[in-house]
């Protein structure tokens, strides 16, 4: 398992990249998995930032680890409590040039993830678990 914890600020999305590509390619996970991971994990972190603790500072812990055949990515905070699985999935019959700015990021790391589990932080925040599988999803190679 590999961790840290960072404060929340956007200038320190590099530092949680570098971790979750290190898991993903000590785990030997084919590049579209690595790829999906990285940018799940940079989603999420980048809303915690935002819109958890809208750039007032706080920290992020960040966990990652394989089971089995899976890579799981914990981030924890104490932002205010806010669970992205129940953010409906955008209307993506609306042309992308029509849509108010934003509002994709959810989207992202679901179809980046094989699944994403919120749950409350005890003592309050919020721990998002992200898991990706090293098989190959259709359409992607190992």
């Amino acid at each position: 398992m590999s961790a840290i914890s960072v404060d929340a600020d956007l200038d320190r999305l590099a530092d949680i990249r570098a971790l979750v590509r290190g898991v993903a390619l000590s785990s030997d996970a084919p590049p579209a998995c690595l790829d999906d991971l990285v940018q799940a994990v940079d989603e999420a972190a980048t809303n915690i930032v935002v819109h958890g603790y809208a750039r007032r500072g706080g920290a992020i812990d960040i966990e990652a680890r394989l089971v089995d055949e899976q890579i799981v990515i914990v981030l924890s905070d104490t932002a205010p409590s806010f669970d992205p699985t129940s953010v409906p999935e955008p209307d993506l019959s609306v042309p992308p040039l029509r849509r108010r700015p934003g509002g994709m990021g959810i989207h992202l790391i679901r179809l980046a993830t094989d699944s994403m589990v919120h749950r409350a932080r005890p003592g309050g925040g919020n721990i998002l678990t992200l898991t990706r599988s090293l098989d190959p999803r259709p359409k992607e190679e190992r």
